[in-house]
């Protein structure tokens, strides 16, 4: 297994905010759509939510899915959720696009269920995408953390 991509700085800044057992959570999430996709790119942003984004290249038009962090909880969400696959009703939200999947262990994702979401959401994002990826396997921070 390759050794898994490190996180970047300004999402860490945040992440170390959040309780241990939620960044574990994610780390462990995260590590895993990266072990599945390890050519997607990780978009960085810090809005309601303290967001990793995983897109087949440095658009946020060609995510396929997204781990927004909150205060006490954290989805794995999928940005067209909407235009989809779900078979198997996973997929949860009112949105006009996106849908998520609440987590809170590990079983809630590592699962064929789950697998299978994912590679629909990156087969519908590749078909979906306007012009070849330019970047691959990158991790871009859109965060800006105050810090000097």
């Amino acid at each position: 297994m390759d050794k898994p991509r490190k996180i970047h700085p300004d999402f860490l800044y945040f992440l170390e905010m959040k309780e241990q057992p939620l960044i574990d959570l994610f780390v462990d999430i995260r590590h895993y759509i990266l072990g599945l996709y390890p050519n997607s790119n990780e978009l960085l942003y810090h809005t309601h939510a303290l967001t990793s984004v995983f897109s087949i290249s440095d658009k946020l038009s060609d995510a396929f899915c997204m781990l927004p962090i909150y205060t006490n909880h954290l989805n794995l969400g999928f940005t067209k959720g909407t235009l989809i696959n779900d078979p198997h009703t996973l997929l949860v939200g009112t949105g006009n696009l996106i849908r998520h999947i609440p987590i809170g262990m590990p079983a809630d994702y590592r699962n064929p269920k789950v697998k299978a979401l994912l590679k629909s959401a990156v087969d519908f994002a590749t078909k979906d995408m306007e012009s070849p990826a330019k970047v691959k396997g990158e991790t871009i921070s859109k965060i800006k953390t105050g810090k000097k």
